[in-house]
């Protein structure tokens, strides 16, 4: 019994599952359907109770009538060879397939005789309805034939009639109730449709503003003042709080994005000065004051390095116009910054097929893309990988690749690879992790684009390729960016 309850109640809960799965507006037509299907069944059931006793009634009254009427006639005269028939009278009454029989009190067939009597319809003894025959039967008795005898009157009439009549009215009933049911369905649908209208208009508005990402868009007001209308205002007064909130949010990052840039950009002159005596300092002194020094010189030189980068990434996210641009030759750029790196290679293979390509940009900024290229394929990958660089030209663009048959990068990382602060489980607490966010940030200001690629060939380690306008007059390198 409980495992019959469980079951019960498990096919509830996942019917229930499965309506909450069909549309609104289908539901609302559906309910509206099945409660007027529910209503008309109910209607069509008395209808046709009522309908069905009192066309069995009417029928059973007028079998009764025809059967008294006939018993008043004179349906037998005496004859040579006994009672004869009078078939004039009995041919009148036998309309709409009537039966007439009269028998004798001992159940002989007087009238019809012989070939004429129906077999097997037996002489019943009181009024009623004969299933087994299919008629409803009147019996009387006659007692105006001379000479007086027993005999009684059998008038009988099909109730295959009655039967027809009502199951066509049965059947008129269902298609009525069908009928209404699938009205009530379209009607519902109909209605629902344009009962859901301002909510469909309210999510093309609410699925604009997604495209558009403003919220400064405003919602659609329905005329009437009901439960959408106060929905489109919630969601308006929402959209309105999520501009606000925006704005302030951009107004915060602008003043944080100058406050950096600004910090960056004044950090640079105290941090040369500092590093210029350091220099000095450090080839004056000698022994431990001198490594001391050269400690003090080396870590000035990542934070110089380390507020560059900063400087370069705040004005990028600032918007500010970088310094006037010029024809440069990315071939020599990417030669300069292998020889920088050549001494710390580290037992790395650096191979460099620099092509002419000439770009309009910022010397400084491409020199720094390249480095932190070549430095980053260096630092994260073991001594003895082989690393490659080319630049190229093709079809008005310059093209930088850089790669390398090391072990590559992580696949979660790959999505994220270009993103700030970003870094691998094996670099360990070197570098900052803003040397390819700073790749990317150069190449877009210079109107280009990069990308992670499967490197040619084996397809082991890391590809990355990077694609720049090509130079096309020095007057056009040589004008200011906004």
């Amino acid at each position: 019994m409980a495992s019959l309850g469980s079951y019960t109640r498990s096919a509830a809960r996942a019917t229930y599952s499965a309506y909450r799965t069909v549309p609104v507006r289908w539901r609302l037509a559906g309910g509206s359907a099945a409660l007027t299907f529910v209503i008309l069944a109910a209607f069509a059931t008395i209808v046709a109770l009522y309908t069905t006793s009192q066309v069995r009634r009417q029928f059973n009254s007028d079998v009764d009538k025809v059967a008294d009427q006939l018993a008043h006639q004179p349906l037998l005269t005496p004859g040579p060879h006994g009672l004869v028939c009078d078939t004039t009278v009995i041919r009148d009454y036998s309309a709409n397939s009537a039966q007439i029989r009269i028998y004798d009190v001992g159940g002989a067939t007087i009238c019809p005789r012989g070939s004429d009597v129906e077999p097997n319809f037996p002489a019943p003894l009181a009024d009623g309805d004969s299933p087994e025959l299919g008629y409803r039967v009147a019996v009387r008795s006659l007692h105006h034939v001379e000479p007086v005898g027993d005999l009684r009157l059998l008038y009988a009439r099909p109730l295959s009639a009655v039967d027809q009549t009502l199951a066509r009215v049965r059947f008129f009933l269902l298609l009525g109730v069908l009928g209404g049911a699938v009205l009530a369905l379209a009607a519902g649908l109909f209605v629902a449709r344009r009962a859901m209208r301002p909510i469909a208009e309210l999510t093309d508005a609410a699925r604009e503003i997604e495209r558009t990402r403003d919220p400064s868009l405003r919602i659609p007001f329905p005329e009437a003042e009901d439960e959408i209308a106060e929905l489109a205002r919630t969601l308006d007064g929402m959209l309105a709080s999520l501009e606000a909130g925006r704005a302030e949010t951009e107004a915060m990052l602008e003043r944080q994005r100058e406050f950096i840039a600004d910090a960056s950009h004044e950090l640079r002159t105290p941090l040369t000065s500092v590093l210029a005596n350091l220099e000095l300092l450090s080839e004056e002194l000698e022994g431990e004051q001198a490594d001391t020094a050269q400690a003090a010189l080396r870590s000035t030189r990542r934070m110089r390095r380390l507020v560059g980068d900063l400087l370069l990434l705040a004005r990028a996210d600032a918007g500010r116009p970088a310094p006037r641009r010029a024809i440069v030759s990315l071939h020599e750029v990417l030669v300069e910054a292998a020889g920088e790196l050549e001494p710390v290679a580290d037992g790395h293979e650096l191979t460099i097929d620099a092509d002419p390509a000439l770009v309009a940009g910022t010397r400084d900024d491409l020199h720094r893309l390249a480095l932190n290229l070549l430095e980053n394929a260096i630092r994260h990958t073991p001594p003895g990988t082989h690393v490659r660089a080319a630049t190229s030209t093709s079809e008005g663009e310059v093209i930088l690749t850089v790669e390398d048959d090391g072990p590559g990068i992580a696949p979660e990382l790959e999505r994220r690879v270009f993103e700030r602060f970003v870094r691998g489980a094996r670099d360990g607490a070197r570098g900052s992790g803003l040397g390819l966010a700073i790749v990317r940030a150069v190449v877009e200001s210079h109107g280009g684009r990069v990308a992670l690629e499967r490197p040619l060939g084996s397809g082991r380690g890391t590809r990355f390729v990077i694609r720049i306008p090509a130079a096309q007059s020095p007057a056009a390198a040589t004008a200011p960016t906004a």
